[in-house]
């Protein structure tokens, strides 16, 4: 079973994260939590004792009005701890054996900045769980179609185990999309080499899939045209991308893509992992 947490701060846009995370809830067995975090301070302090206050009486508002939007089986709980927020998301998240976060990297105009604006790279920084984010816009209604981006770094195809449940989570077909800034032979290779291994994953577990080489100066621009293009309802990617001097320039694949894309976006830390009957994803 999953845990589904979800970091909130009351605003509009992180409820948004809320709503994406439903309706990942309504396809799968799992358990949902909310988590507000606070700044740390003394037990006496007035100031602190009214915002948990406050805490408690608006989470009850939310679950009130999103809890009939869940199966009746599915339970929308939540937490109020305190401490460095990003850390305080990661650590609630890492208690439990199988989790993802969903949240939006949009928080309330003003404290934006303190909380969630600042906080979601921090998040997906700190865990090597998957992290899918929105950016303070409508969430899709379904996820059809999930682009997957494979560039020449081994650590490309991580994402794929939990990309794949997420298709079958959704019946959604998967569009392997390999991305380069230029055709030399040898990554062209390589890349086809790649693709063809995430092709045969995805078979072996009856998901749907598509293939396109892309060729481009930025990659995070011409992923974003594709995927919209397709009306892709999710992007998967890594944090960390190949050395590409293009995206060097004008910062990482990942940051761009958080900051440019209307489309979620499930992204994962690279970590030492083998897929079983599929690949090894440090050679």
């Amino acid at each position: 079973m999953y845990h589904i947490i979800v970091p909130i701060d009351f605003s509009e846009e992180s409820l948004k994260g809320l709503e994406l995370a439903i309706l990942f809830a309504k396809k799968i067995e799992c358990e949902m939590q909310m988590v507000y975090v606070r700044k740390k301070s003394g037990d006496y302090n007035a100031g602190s004792k009214e915002e948990k206050k406050y805490a408690e009486k608006r989470f009850k508002e939310i679950v009130k009005e999103y809890q009939p939007l869940l199966p009746k089986e599915i339970k929308l709980d939540y937490i109020i701890k305190s401490g460095k927020i990003y850390k305080e998301v990661v650590s609630q998240a890492e208690s439990f054996e199988n989790s993802f976060i969903v949240t939006s990297t949009h928080g309330a105009s003003g404290f934006e900045q303190f909380f969630i604006g600042s906080n979601a790279l921090k998040i997906i920084s700190a865990t090597i769980r998957p992290v899918i984010t929105l950016q303070g816009n409508k969430p899709p209604r379904l996820i059809s179609k999930i682009v997957l981006p494979l560039d020449i770094t081994s650590d490309t195809r991580q994402k794929l185990p939990f990309t794949a449940e997420i298709a079958k989570w959704f019946n959604a077909e998967v569009h392997v999309v390999t991305l380069t800034t230029y055709k030399a032979d040898d990554i062209v290779k390589k890349l086809n080499s790649y693709s063809a291994q995430v092709c045969d994953y995805l078979k072996e577990r009856g998901i749907n899939y598509t293939t396109e080489m892309l060729v481009g100066a930025n990659l995070t621009d011409i992923t974003i045209e594709y995927a919209q293009k397709v009306h892709a309802g999710l992007i998967s990617i890594m944090t960390e991308q190949s050395v590409d001097v293009s995206n060097l320039i004008l910062g990482s694949y990942a940051q761009q893509m958080l900051n440019k894309s209307s489309i979620p976006v499930m992204s994962m830390n690279p970590k030492e992992l083998h897929v079983s009957g599929a690949f090894s994803t440090n050679g």
